[in-house]
């Protein structure tokens, strides 16, 4: 590929950041959410479909929340029956967090129709040309993450 069609790969996903950035605006809006709540919520119902639950602390991380913006944030979406609270078995001091019927329902009913549509997108592509877009995608989330992880510790700017 050439420097110029690296480069509007890079435009492309730029582009594309802005548009989920777009997105997820709309989706808070529509859900007479803030922002970092929509990001909370979605932040839970990705985290436990992966299998792992956010305590608070992982969730303020997540988000980039400070303690008392992400306690803030939990009640209010446990008010609105979005998610609640689990205290740990084991350790009483753990608390982890996990979606509501209500939290899951929002997300569905507002991301569902574009996950069809990217269905649709997918199924275009042969199972090879997927699996270089799957590991293409992994990394450049990865190196994205890396680099936010790198500029929250006062890494380079």
């Amino acid at each position: 590929m050439t420097e110029a069609g690296r480069r509007e790969l890079v435009e492309l996903l730029q582009d594309y950041a802005d548009e989920a950035g777009r997105l997820g605006h709309a989706f808070a809006a529509g859900q007479g959410l803030h922002r970092t709540d929509a990001q909370a919520l979605l932040a839970v119902l990705r985290a436990e479909r992966a299998g792992a639950a956010l305590t608070p602390g992982r969730l303020g991380e997540e988000v980039g929340l400070s303690s008392g913006a992400t306690t803030a944030a939990v009640d209010r979406l446990e008010r609105l029956g979005h998610l609640h609270r689990v205290r740990d078995e084991v350790d009483r001091r753990r608390v982890t967090l996990h979606h509501d019927a209500a939290g899951a329902d929002v997300g569905r009913a507002f991301f569902g129709p574009l996950a069809s549509r990217l269905d649709g997108v997918l199924a275009g592509y042969t199972p090879d040309e997927l699996a270089v877009i799957h590991r293409f995608l992994g990394e450049v989330v990865a190196t994205v993450a890396e680099h936010r992880a790198d500029m929250s510790e006062g890494g380079p700017s």
